[in-house]
């Protein structure tokens, strides 16, 4: 499979490693000292884009990816107001497009004990919940895009709650979010249950990027041949439970 990696740093280079580990060819490197060859006869070489840039530069970066017929992963979080004119643009090109807050299979299953769990403690009104995530200092975003996915997953679940409430003060249907950044931390997050007699905690501790860089690789291999939007329940098999 021929990768086309738009945006160059650290993480870029981790799905470079992993990539060329199973078999792959990188063929396209973006980064802000080789924007000039973000063309659309470069892009075209490429069986698979995956994107990681940043907030601002995501959509125009998906877009160019997609108008070429390249299927797009993208791992960019902070823009889920545009996200579904990716979606759309991905439809009618007739292509694939995968977005998803985080990548690592372990977060995904996360995700998904994360659900249950919520679903679960809909029926005990007297456990509290709040979430906690950690990342790295370079990180622009706050809460986290995988904080979000989080909590999104608990106000569906848990009726009580309707909204979450970043650093501040919350009411009785807000879930209390704490986002802390700190040097050299890949990523933590925590959800605790707490009542007035016990807690409940679940965590994912992340080492490193290269659980990050092994899904979007994984991600990537999935799409390829595939057509419509996508996410990682389906690179998983995890929607078909």
């Amino acid at each position: 499979m021929k990768i086309a990696l738009i945006g160059y740093g650290k993480m870029g280079k981790a799905i470079e490693k992993i990539a060329i580990e199973r078999g792959h060819e990188i063929i396209l490197k973006i980064s802000r000292n080789t924007i000039g060859e973000f063309t659309p006869e470069r892009i075209k070489e490429a069986d698979v884009a995956i994107e990681f840039t940043t907030p601002d530069s995501a959509l125009e970066n998906v877009t160019r990816c997609l108008d070429q017929g390249v299927p797009v992963v993208c791992g960019t979080t902070g823009w889920n107001d545009k996200l579904r004119l990716a979606q759309e643009k991905c439809l009618a090109q007739d292509t694939a497009f995968l977005q998803a807050s985080n990548f690592s299979v372990g977060v995904n299953l996360f995700f998904e004990l994360n659900t249950y769990l919520a679903q679960l403690m809909n029926n005990w009104p007297e456990y509290g919940v709040s979430v906690e995530e950690t990342h790295h200092t370079e990180k622009k975003d706050a809460p986290s895009g995988t904080a979000i996915t989080i909590l999104e997953q608990i106000i569906d679940k848990l009726k009580r709650k309707e909204r979450w409430v970043l650093n501040g003060d919350v009411g009785e249907k807000d879930i209390p979010v704490q986002a802390h950044r700190i040097e050299h931390v890949p990523g933590t997050h925590k959800v605790k249950y707490a009542s007035a007699i016990d807690e409940i905690e679940i965590i994912h501790t992340a080492y490193s990027r290269e659980g990050f860089a092994y899904g979007s690789v994984l991600a990537a291999e999935y799409i390829q041949k595939r057509k419509g939007v996508f996410s990682m329940r389906d690179v998983l098999f995890l929607s078909q439970k």
